[in-house]
């Protein structure tokens, strides 16, 4: 593998230059060998979730590209001690537990013919952003892959750099990829893990009960995919995101049935937008009035919630399903009550029990909806604002830029990532290409869009 040049189209993409298995440092302990997963940790699929991190050259670094390599790989293995059940593996992809066996973290290094800026700065995802990942570990794309993470460190002509890290979404959520990588970053930064300033970042387990029959969740709704989707970024910059709130409040004064005392968020007000607005570009290009029921699906952090670390490792989310059934319900007020609604049903989870009952609940809902193919009318949105992903430094300063690419997942929705400068949110938009078409035109949508 090692030399191997992967093209796309007809040109050059990249060229594999290494690859090797990073394992911890110290072997796991016995009594530490079996990882018990969660109920919420089952109910998430065995796919890959894929963030990539763009370095650009700063010379003030003294570093070589080989130097930087071999400090990640040495960090990483100190790192995996602590996030010991990431270099274990799941015996089958349903099986209820992770297996602490230190067999390792795949480690690709890979060049790259182009400059970073072609990649970094593109405001649509095309398929050669796999390339960036090791052995295509991009959402469902790694079917045969044992590894729970996988670290790609790619090398641009113009000496820039790109992190890319995938993570099983079985194993974990967007908070725990948030702590492992910044924990990692920081043992690289500062050349050991008893360094006074690494960050004091150890991970914290939930002790499950050992599941033994678990039944896979199988639904013709979490197979269904995008069949000919885009994706694109849409940035929002918070003077507009705060003008958004303004329009909410002063539409809801105007006699809607929004009753939340004036205290609104930008991933409520954003997510409101974005689904209304996709709601009437998919009703657009069908030639039709809203007559069906959508859903907007939001998984929600709950380590505050129960008084967990945040450093807690695992997927502790509890899922907001928001229901649309009428044209009168999709305007921004009444959608944005909806979210409101459900975000206070939310505040009776009490454990992760109640979180699992409720999320099984949901996908329940969607999977047993009496409407015909419910998944082209549900649209998923994930917020990841707040997480440091902007501030994650190995060593030769922060990242230029960060995101989960999400055109691989072929399911419709919204990534939410702080901007770079953290002025604002960048929206990254999944859909059918006829119905990003209207999307991407929508008048009230582009009043809060960066031009």
């Amino acid at each position: 593998m090692i030399g191997n040049i992967v093209r796309f189209g007809r040109r050059q993409v990249h060229t594999i230059i290494s690859r090797e298995i990073i394992k911890p440092s110290s072997p796991t302990p016995s009594h530490l060998r079996t990882y018990n997963l969660s109920q919420l940790d089952l109910y998430t699929p065995c796919i890959y979730t894929p963030l990539i991190l763009f370095y650009p050259n700063n010379k003030s670094y003294n570093l070589t590209p080989n130097d930087k390599a071999q400090e990640m790989k040495k960090a990483l293995s100190h790192t995996l001690t602590q996030y010991y059940p990431f270099a274990g593996r799941l015996l089958t992809p349903t099986s209820p537990y992770v297996d602490c066996n230190d067999e390792g973290v795949v480690f690709v290094e890979a060049k790259h013919d182009s400059p970073l800026d072609k990649f970094q700065n593109m405001s649509e995802e095309d398929d050669a952003v796999g390339q960036f990942f090791a052995d295509g570990m991009v959402w469902q794309n790694a079917p045969h892959s044992t590894s729970l993470v996988g670290v790609q460190l790619n090398h641009f002509a113009c000496g820039g750099m790109a992190v890319a890290v995938s993570i099983l979404h079985r194993i974990c959520d967007a908070s725990t990829i948030s702590s492992y990588v910044s924990h990692w970053a920081s043992v690289a930064r500062f050349g050991s893990i008893d360094h006074k300033h690494v960050m004091s970042n150890n991970p914290h387990y939930i002790q499950s009960p050992s599941i033994p029959d678990y039944p896979p969740l199988e639904s013709s709704f979490l197979k269904r995919k995008c069949s000919n989707h885009v994706t694109r970024k849409f940035v929002f910059p918070n003077t507009k995101l705060n003008e958004l709130k303004n329009k909410v409040l002063a539409l809801a004064e105007g006699g809607s049935t929004l009753s939340i005392h004036n205290i609104l968020t930008r991933f409520e007000v954003l997510s409101c937008l974005l689904y209304k607005t996709a709601m009437a570009s998919t009703t657009t290009t069908r030639s039709s009035s809203l007559s069906k029921t959508y859903f907007l699906l939001s998984p929600m952090d709950i380590r505050k919630k129960l008084k967990l670390p945040q450093t807690t490792v695992g997927n502790l989310l509890a899922g907001m399903l928001v229901t649309t059934r009428h044209t009168s319900e999709t305007s921004l007020s009444m959608v944005l009550s909806e979210i409101k609604r459900e975000k206070m049903e939310l505040e009776r989870v009490q454990s992760v029990q109640m979180a699992s009952q409720k999320f099984g609940s949901l996908m329940s809902r969607l999977m047993n909806a009496d409407v015909e193919n419910v998944a082209d009318r549900c649209f998923w949105c994930s917020s990841l604002c707040g997480f440091p992903f902007n501030k994650v430094d190995f060593g030769w300063g922060k990242p230029t830029n960060a995101r989960i690419t999400y055109r691989s997942s072929d399911l419709c929705g919204f990534v939410l990532m702080d901007t770079p400068n953290e002025d604002g949110i960048e929206a990254w938009v999944t859909l059918e290409s006829q119905d990003m078409e209207i999307f991407q035109n929508d008048k009230e949508m582009l009043l809060f869009c960066q031009k």
